[in-house]
């Protein structure tokens, strides 16, 4: 038996339909949060997300409404009465242009939430772009910062970081601390939830070095992205790959006694030899498969893990020990809560 989520008896309108804010009300969902989607009556009116994304069902209660209405805005309003938090998605301005923004759901529940998620912000130059999660990696540096393709430009990510990470999670983290805040002192607030600016937060390394030294960054520039062998990608002899991640000394120091590269040891940052730290490392890795170094390196405290594809993370044993995946699913990150029955 599950234990109770921290967001038992909160109840969340969600007027969006696909992005960021969706991924923040699955979590709040995850917590304990009934969620109350709210999508248009016609057809095409909005985009309808596969039922199978951002985990719908799973505490939400689907509900359709035309907010263009006079009928439907009193639903809303009705809603907004008994509820604890609205998030919306539109661009800026749209809201209240519908009638249905912070000031009027506030006249009718002034302990109401609402979490307004947009790619730039609601004001300044770029508030009204439209943009996806690539613009918002775009705009934040985190393109500028990933490795690039054969003809020298950014790689395009193997995720929706901006929607997942700095707009999602960003905005359920806004809305708990509104909740939270609200137990002291009983009053709801707007809440402006930048992707954009999220994508800032991800990139904080990186731009706070720069702010604080003026050094210009790029990639394969420092530690972090790819400047030394200790922290990189290496094939294996069935073409797998294998990440390394060897930055304390101790950990290069087990990783190069493993693989018979002790002459490295002492060189772990020394520029001048990096190329042939490289090449050992790999020609050392390309003798066997990557499950076979796996098992021998992980648990010697050397900072290595496969590189998964999908299809093969969805069977790995330690992910199917922590209830990673259930129905289909990825299983809500709760702490504390997976594998509490086992312990």
């Amino acid at each position: 038996m599950s234990r109770p989520g921290a967001l038992d008896g909160t109840t969340v309108i969600d007027l969006s339909t696909v992005g960021p804010a969706p991924r923040a009300t699955r979590i709040l969902a995850d917590y304990g949060a009934r969620v109350i989607k709210i999508s248009a009556p016609k057809p095409g009116v909005q985009i309808e997300p596969a039922k199978w994304a951002y985990g719908g069902g799973r505490g939400w209660t689907p509900k359709k409404i035309d907010l263009k209405s006079e009928e439907g805005r009193e639903l809303f309003f009705g809603l907004v009465k008994g509820s604890d938090v609205v998030v919306e998605s539109f661009r800026p301005g749209v809201i209240d242009r519908l009638g249905i923004g912070f000031e009027a759901a506030r006249a009718v529940n002034p302990k109401i939430i609402y979490c307004s998620t947009s790619g730039y912000g609601q004001n300044g130059p770029a508030a009204k772009w439209a943009g996806h999660d690539l613009n918002y990696l775009a705009m934040g540096g985190y393109l500028a910062m990933s490795g690039r393709r054969a003809d020298g430009g950014p790689a395009l990510p193997g995720a929706t970081v901006a929607d997942a990470a700095a707009g999602g999670m960003h905005a359920a983290l806004a809305v708990m601390a509104a909740l939270l805040r609200r137990e002291r002192t009983g009053a709801g607030e707007h809440l402006d939830v930048s992707v954009a600016e999220g994508v800032l937060s991800l990139m904080a390394l990186a731009i706070e070095e720069h702010l604080a030294t003026g050094a210009e960054k790029a990639p394969g520039g420092d530690l972090l992205t790819g400047r030394y062998a200790c922290y990189d990608v290496y094939r294996a002899r069935d073409g797998k790959w294998i990440a390394v991640g060897a930055i304390e000394p101790q950990f290069w120091a087990n990783l190069c006694e493993q693989l018979g590269c002790e002459r490295w040891i002492a060189h772990q940052t020394d520029d001048a030899v990096q190329a042939e730290v490289r090449k050992d490392l790999a020609a050392a890795f390309a003798t066997r498969d990557r499950d076979d170094w796996v098992a021998q390196l992980a648990p010697a405290d050397t900072c290595v893990a496969p590189v998964y594809e999908i299809a093969e993370l969805v069977r790995d044993p330690h992910f199917a020990a922590r209830g990673a995946f259930a129905n289909g699913r990825v299983a809500p990150v709760l702490a504390g809560q997976r594998g509490a029955e086992e312990r």
